[in-house]
């Protein structure tokens, strides 16, 4: 693999390109509460916390992040204000009480990955793999046991990456809602002890 490298939050001049690899990654899932295209890129450049992230370079030009959950927010968490400003009244009630839905199952024990992306000419070349080892090693230094991430269930690229990575499934998630509201059914809590 070329010179890659990894740094702490996403860099100023890379935010935008930041907020169009999430959406590029996650608009689908995200649309039908977050869309059209044109909102949900103009909400997560709202939210995107750009100090919940690690991300990956190459020649300055960012190829990859990976977010993340703290008490203090997330790499894409908006608030109930922000979701207004956006859609308001009425679009930042019901699209709150979706993403209220989705939520409900945060912890603050486990370190949360929200979310990972890496640039479709960048894949299989171990970026992913670079970004979860950066993640972990900063949830280790934070003084987290394990780290924790949910996966679609039909995502097996994304799965058979997290299993080598040393993740196991540690339980199922299935929800009607869920499929109604973001288009999936399952979703596997992975977890990898530090």
């Amino acid at each position: 693999m070329m010179a890659l490298e990894i740094c702490r939050g996403v860099p100023e001049h890379a935010r935008r390109h930041a907020v169009i690899l999430y959406w590029g990654a996650f608009g689908g899932k995200l649309s039908r509460v977050l869309g059209p295209d044109r909102q949900g890129l103009r909400f997560v450049d709202r939210v995107l916390d750009k100090d919940h992230a690690v991300s990956a370079l190459h020649g300055g030009e960012l190829i990859g992040v990976i977010g993340y959950r703290s008490v203090q927010g997330g790499f894409v968490y908006g608030t109930q204000g922000d979701l207004r400003a956006v859609y308001g009244r009425f679009g930042a009630f019901w699209r709150g009480l979706c993403f209220a839905w989705l939520a409900r199952d945060i912890e603050n024990r486990a370190f949360m990955v929200d979310g990972i992306v890496v640039r479709e000419d960048w894949r299989g070349k171990g970026v992913g793999a670079a970004l979860i080892d950066a993640a972990c090693d900063k949830a280790r230094r934070k003084g987290y046991s394990h780290v924790r991430l949910d996966v679609v269930a039909r995502n097996t690229r994304a799965r058979a990456l997290y299993t080598r990575m040393g993740f196991e499934v540690t339980r199922e998630r299935r929800s009607l809602i869920t499929a109604m509201m973001f288009g999936f059914r399952r979703v596997l809590v992975m977890e990898r002890r530090l």
